[in-house]
């Protein structure tokens, strides 16, 4: 039997697609356990003492912002660490790391000590930023746009299922014990990492990688980087924005008595499944024709489909209009996680994924805040339409500044990835 290899470290096709597998099997596994929660957490606030109205809407605010606001201060601390020590390394420390916060927090007597515990679980997240790091550290580069638009299905499904699973075991098993169930998903994606991943991880060389050129060196020397992580930003801050506001949307839309939960969770899921239909095809158009593009008119159609969100008239048009979305959506993300792997050297990789977490997690931080505020005084259907010019903007920032880059580069005799030079050309 042949062994295809990848000539610049020697990875056999089998070994990077075995990882790739049990990677989204894991990513699958963890997200789903930590979307099981979502559905009741407020109603588990009032079960842990709090009973005014307003006082559970601030402090289901404040439980879900927490773990946001500590992910984004660590996830570059933890990138780094990678880097240095492995990423499998990282899986581990996330994975266990959050089974057992999530278990305490099914222990919790008062909401404070849950708000203390989401901040805690923020500090050790960061399981799909090393498992992106170690699957883009293992993948040939011509392949990463399919590899990580792949992986991302895995986190896209884990959304989409947990919530309808969770809704489902709370009324069965009630609130805590779906807390101790995510706890056990946690520890066996990471089981999962520990038996069936393997990193010949080489310490020295690392060591030797960071010496020559720190990561803020390579960050000044690489302003495509900031320009991703600006980028992936904007990204989820436009679409965090009108998030919280679509199950609201769904009843004002005249959504039936009983029905509007059931309604709005299609609503989540059509996206969902459309997105996870489009990442690994729109990934392997860019290993073909370009990330940059890819990820112009992804974002430029969703630009597109999210004004006429404003002006539906129906839960049914709505659907229609979040379907096609999910397919553009799909293209985002990984787009920038295949621009961010082109760019930096593999034994950086962690602390620049780490770094681009940040600046997701900080527009999944400050997006529902500004929706709330913006909702109150243009109403729901403004919201749509400030994420329409947002992502507008939003693509033309990225006209203006990553293709210019990408012109230099080529101008100074820097290759183009493979399928580029392949699309481009016409062959």
């Amino acid at each position: 039997m042949i062994s295809l290899l990848d000539g610049r470290r020697g990875i056999d096709v089998e070994t990077w697609k075995r990882h790739l597998y049990i990677l989204w099997i894991a990513t699958l596994i963890l997200m789903a356990g930590m979307s099981l929660i979502i559905p009741f957490l407020p109603l588990y606030i009032e079960e842990l003492g709090v009973t005014d109205v307003r006082q559970v809407e601030l402090w289901a605010g404040l439980v879900f912002a927490a773990n946001f606001l500590t992910a984004a201060i660590f996830s570059p601390i933890w990138g780094s660490l990678a880097d240095k020590y492995g990423r499998k390394v990282m899986l581990l420390r996330s994975g266990f790391g959050m089974a057992l916060v999530v278990a305490f927090m099914g222990l919790a007597t008062n909401v404070y000590q849950l708000l203390v515990l989401r901040l805690l679980m923020g500090t050790v997240a960061g399981f799909v930023a090393a498992a992106t790091a170690l699957l883009a550290y293992n993948v040939p580069k011509e392949h990463s746009g399919y590899a990580l638009g792949f992986l991302q299905t895995g986190v896209v499904a884990g959304t989409v299922i947990g919530p309808l699973v969770g809704g489902a075991l709370a009324e069965v098993i009630g609130f805590r014990q779906i807390f101790f169930v995510t706890a056990a998903m946690n520890a066996l994606a990471a089981l999962t990492v520990l038996i069936g991943v393997e990193e010949k991880f080489q310490r020295k060389e690392a060591t030797a990688a960071a010496a020559r050129e720190p990561l803020l060196s390579l960050l000044v020397r690489e302003k495509i980087l900031l320009a991703m992580f600006a980028v992936s930003f904007l990204i989820q801050f436009s679409l965090m924005i009108n998030q919280p506001m679509i199950t609201v949307f769904v009843s004002e839309l005249g959504g039936a008595a009983g029905r509007v939960s059931l309604m709005a969770g299609m609503v989540f899921a059509v996206t969902g499944i459309a997105n996870i239909v489009a990442s690994p095809r729109l990934g392997r158009i860019g290993d073909q024709c370009g990330y940059h593009r890819v990820l112009l008119w992804a974002m430029a159609a969703a630009a597109f489909l999210f004004l006429p969100q404003a002006y539906v008239e129906n839960v049914w048009q709505l659907l229609f209009f979040r379907f096609v979305l999910g397919f553009c959506l799909g293209g985002l993300i990984p787009a920038v996680n295949a621009i961010i792997n082109q760019a930096v050297p593999r034994e950086k990789q962690g602390g620049a994924f780490g770094l681009n977490s940040t600046a997701m997690f900080l527009g999944n931080l400050l997006g529902p805040i500004t929706g709330g505020l913006l909702a109150s005084s243009i109403g729901l259907r403004g919201v749509f339409q400030v994420t329409s010019v947002l992502l507008g903007l939003n693509a033309v920032i990225l006209y203006l500044t990553v293709y210019p880059m990408l012109k230099i580069k080529n101008a100074a005799g820097i290759p183009a990835p493979v399928g580029e030079r392949v699309c481009s050309t016409g062959h």
